[in-house]
Parts: structure tokens; sequence; C-alpha cells
């Protein structure tokens, strides 16, 4: 099958796309043909070695993935082949830039209905990310302001759409790039952050800062000011500390994406009733996946971008 893998960390310059062994499900894993790998920022951490998290070289990246269950391992229920799946998988294991890859079976839900099954990838871990940060983090309620700071991006598209959704009054901060997506995700006032000073513009104090953009830690703790006694901040960046007030009871948390099917689960449900939209900007042949990074590299991705393998040649029945 072919694949996108690194044989060693560093530029883009080091992923290779060539044909690898096709992998075989073990206890507990299916196998998918893979319909969309999407690409996300950390793929390129763990390509230069940046992040923390530890892989067996050569690695396949990718750990957000739609596409069709080919093959099941022993021990599976409740999954079936042929069935149309999505899941944040392993970060650790060889991931979905790939014709095939092989997943936990409890990482994966049915697919959306509604839309393209390559475009679902571009769901589960910004999807996740934006729900447990507003929900499990930052405790948001109906009737309760919430200020997204660097809304633009593909987790804050779903920020925007799930706060509003929870009845919660929705700030935004976004560049006039992106405003347009963000206004039609629900945001009720969007900040242009490139021509408005976030801390003047914001002359209300917010229930929840949710912070989604790089920061200084000195800008961070300046918006902290605009929280109320007793409220939450939460951060996706894990380079800069999330600040909070002691003297206010300003609670702070940062928050590392995990699974969860459940959630997953009803995010998909809320896309096929029409209650949330994903928002891809690019599909592009697998082949083409060095040259996102380098783009991502230079600062040239915005939205989201999915790649998409080649067509599978059916020689021999799978196994």
């Amino acid at each position: 099958m072919k694949a996108v893998r690194f044989h060693e960390t560093g530029g883009p310059e080091v992923l290779r796309y060539e044909d690898v062994d096709q992998p075989v499900p073990g206890a507990g894993e299916v196998r998918i043909q893979v319909a969309g790998s999407a690409f996300n920022p950390a793929d390129g951490g763990m390509r230069g070695g940046f992040l923390p998290i530890p892989v067996t070289l050569p690695h396949v990246p990718g750990y957000d993935v739609s596409g069709t269950i080919d093959a099941i391992g022993h021990g599976v229920d409740g999954l079936t082949v042929g069935e149309n799946v999505v899941g944040f998988i392993p970060m650790n294991a060889d991931g979905s830039a790939a014709q095939y890859v092989v997943a936990p079976a409890e990482a994966l839900v049915q697919a959306p209905t509604s839309m393209l099954l390559a475009d679902a990838a571009g769901l589960p871990s910004v999807g996740l990310t934006a729900s447990q940060a507003l929900f499990e983090a930052g405790e948001l309620e109906a009737g309760q302001r919430v200020l997204i700071n660097g809304a633009g991006g593909p987790v804050g598209g779903y920020a925007v759409q799930l706060a509003k959704r929870a009845g919660a009054y929705v700030i935004a901060t976004a560049s006039p790039r992106s405003s347009e997506i963000v206004e039609a995700a629900g945001a009720d006032e969007i900040i242009d952050h490139t021509a408005t000073s976030v801390l003047d513009a914001v002359t209300e104090p917010v229930d929840v800062l949710l912070n989604l953009a790089p920061i200084t830690p000195d800008g961070f703790t300046a918006l902290v000011t605009r929280v109320r006694d007793g409220g939450v901040v939460v951060s996706t960046t894990p380079t800069v500390t999330t600040p909070g007030d002691e003297d206010r009871n300003v609670r702070a948390a940062t928050i590392f994406v995990h699974p969860d099917a459940d959630t997953l689960s009803h995010l998909v449900a809320l896309i096929d009733r029409g209650d949330l939209h994903v928002e891809i900007a690019r599909r592009v042949p697998l082949s083409e996946l060095p040259a996102i990074h380098q783009q991502s590299d230079a600062g040239e991705i915005h939205g989201k971008v999915v790649a998409v393998p080649p067509a599978v040649r059916r020689s021999r029945a799978n196994t």
C-alpha cells in the first residue's frame, strides 16, 4: 500500500511517499481503508521532533481518520466490515496518512452520513478539543459569556458552534480572513484582533476565556482581567502556562485532547441533524502531504486540510 512516512525527524523533506506493508489488525483492533486523513499542526511537531510523543521510526503520521472497515481483529464487537467510521486514533502509533490504517475499535464511531466520508476526517481531534475545552474544563452553561481567542482556526470553528448551541453568548476574535466563517458559526460579537485591542473591545466580564491562539505570557495574563471572579481560563496552547487568578478564584486549565467515543458520537449526531458544520478548506492527494507540511511550517495553512489516499486496487480478497 502507499503511505507517507518519516524515517528520521526533521523538516518536511524527511517525509517519503512510499510503498509499505499493509497492516494487520490485532486483538481489539480493526483495519480501515482510509478515505481521508486530516492534517494537524501536531503532525508537524512530531515529524520535527518537537513534541514529546514517542513514536517508532519509520512513522506514518495522521491521528484523525475517516474510512471503511475492511478487516476486524479478535474480540471486536459492535463494528462490521463495510461500516464507515471516523476516529481520533493513538498519536504514537502508525497513523492514517496511508491507504490503510489499524486502529483500536474503541476509538471509532459511525461516520456522519450527511457529508463526504473523506471530509469527516476533519472532525475527530479538533471537535473533541473544542468540546472538552468548553464543557469538561470550562464547564460552560447556558446564559454564560465566553471569549474565544483565536476562533478563526479549525478548533475555533467548532468551539463557536458548540458554545452558541449550548446557549452561551459568544465573543470571538478573528482576522478579516476568517471573520466570515466565524460569523457563520454563530458568534455574537467578532473582534478583529488585527485592528482592535481585544482588551479594549471586551467591555463586560466573561465567564469563560478559551485561548486557541499563540499568545505571549504577558498578553495572556492581561486577558485574564476580563474574566469575572470565579470564572475559568482554558487554553490549548501548552507552550505558554495558562494563567488564573487565585485572589479572584479564577481557575486555569490546559487542555490535552483525549479519546472519547461517546462525545465523538454526539458530535456526529449533531452533524447529521444539521446542528454542526464541518469546514474543510482543502482536499489534496496523499502524495502531496509533504508539501502541506512545508506550507504549515511556513505559516501558509489556513483551515483544515484533508489528504485523500489513492483508490485501492483489489487484486485479491482482503483477510
